[in-house]
C-alpha cells in the first residue's frame, strides 16, 4: 500500500510541475505579457516599461523567471495582485468559500439524483423511465451550461419571480436562508450535466453488477429484490463511481467558471475571468495552480479510497 501511495503522490507532483510550466509559459507568451496593463497607460513611456520589467524581474530569461516564481510559491509567496496590490493567496481566499459552496451543493445534488436515476434505469431497463432518462441525459450533455443558466434566470427569476437572478446574497441580508435562496438556481444549473454523467455511469455499473453470479446466488437464496439491490448491488456498483467523482472535479470547476459568470456569483471562476480581463497574471497563475492542485488532490483521494476498498487496484 505504501508503494502505491508513493507512486501516486510522485505522479501528482510531476503533473503539477508540468501544469505550472505550461501555464507560466502561455501567460508570458501573450502579446504584451504581464506589462500589458501598464502599456495601455498613455503616460507610460518605453523607459518606464523597461524600469518596471527590471523591477519585476521580467527582463531575465523565462526559465530563470519560472524557477524564481516556483521557489517563491513553494515558500508560500504566490505573488501580489497587479490589480489590488494584495497577496494572491488573500485574493483567492476571499473567493474560495463561494466556489466551494457552489461546487459542494451541486455535487451533492448530482450524486444523489444521478445515482437514483441510474439505479432505477438499470432495474427498470427499457421502460418509459429508462428511455426518458436516456433522452434527458443526452439533452443535458448536448446543451451548454450557460444556456441552462439563462433559461433558468428567464423562467424562475424574470417570469415567475421565485428565485434571485444573481449574486450570493441580498445586500443587508446575509442570513443562512438568504444564502440558500440565492444558491438554489446556480447549484441546480451547475449540477445538470453532472446528473446526466452520473446517471449514465451508474446505470452501466448497476447492470454489470446485476448480471454477476453472486447476485444470482443471492436471489436463489430467496432474498427479496429490494434486499438484493441494497445489500449486494448498490455497494458494488458504487465502487467505480469513486473514481468518477475524482475525474469529475475538473468539469465541475469548468462549469463553475461559466455558472459564476452567468449568475454573477463571487467565486474563483468569476475571479479568473476578471483577472484575465485586467491582465492580473499573478492571480491568474495562482488560480490555475490552485485549480490544478484541487483536481490532482481529488483524483489522488479517489485512487486511495478505491485502493482501500479494492485490493486488486494497488496490486496492479
Amino acid at each position: 500500500m505504501l508503494v502505491f501511495l508513493l507512486s501516486r503522490l510522485w505522479q501528482s507532483v510531476i503533473l503539477l510541475v508540468i501544469v505550472s510550466i505550461i501555464g507560466f509559459t502561455i501567460l508570458n507568451m501573450i502579446p504584451g505579457g504581464p506589462l500589458a496593463q501598464y502599456a495601455l497607460d498613455p503616460g507610460m513611456t518605453q523607459a518606464d516599461l523597461d524600469r518596471l520589467a527590471e523591477q519585476m524581474g521580467l527582463n531575465r530569461p523565462l526559465p530563470v523567471q519560472y524557477f524564481d516564481w516556483l521557489m517563491r510559491m513553494l515558500g508560500g509567496d504566490w505573488g501580489t495582485s497587479f490589480r489590488d496590490g494584495v497577496p494572491v493567496l488573500d485574493v483567492i481566499g476571499r473567493h474560495l468559500f463561494a466556489t466551494l459552496l457552489l461546487m459542494g451543493s451541486s455535487t451533492v445534488i448530482a450524486i444523489a439524483i444521478g445515482t437514483w436515476i441510474g439505479i432505477r434505469g438499470a432495474t427498470h431497463r427499457y421502460s418509459i423511465f429508462d428511455y426518458s432518462a436516456t433522452i434527458g441525459a443526452m439533452v443535458a450533455l448536448s446543451i451548454p451550461t450557460f444556456w441552462f443558466g439563462l433559461v433558468g434566470i428567464y423562467v424562475f427569476s424574470l417570469r415567475l419571480g421565485w428565485l434571485p437572478a444573481g449574486n450570493m446574497y441580498t445586500i443587508g441580508d446575509q442570513s443562512v436562508l438568504n444564502y440558500l435562496h440565492h444558491l438554489i438556481l446556480p447549484s441546480i444549473v451547475l449540477s445538470l450535466v453532472n446528473v446526466a454523467v452520473w446517471s449514465r455511469y451508474m446505470r452501466s455499473a448497476t447492470l454489470d453488477v446485476i448480471n454477476q453470479d453472486f447476485v444470482k446466488t443471492a436471489r436463489a437464496k430467496g432474498l427479496t429484490e429490494r434486499r438484493v439491490l441494497m445489500k449486494h448491488v448498490v455497494g458494488n456498483a458504487l465502487l467505480p463511481m469513486i473514481t468518477l467523482a475524482g475525474m469529475q472535479l475538473p468539469s465541475i470547476l469548468g462549469g463553475a467558471l461559466v455558472t459564476e459568470t452567468v449568475f454573477t456569483w463571487p467565486g474563483m471562476g468569476r475571479l479568473f475571468l476578471d483577472s484575465l480581463g485586467y491582465s492580473d497574471y499573478p492571480v491568474v497563475m495562482g488560480l490555475l495552480m490552485f485549480s490544478a492542485l484541487l483536481t490532482v488532490l481529488g483524483n489522488l483521494i479517489a485512487d486511495i479510497v478505491i485502493a482501500m476498498v479494492d485490493p486488486r487496484i494497488r496490486l496492479g
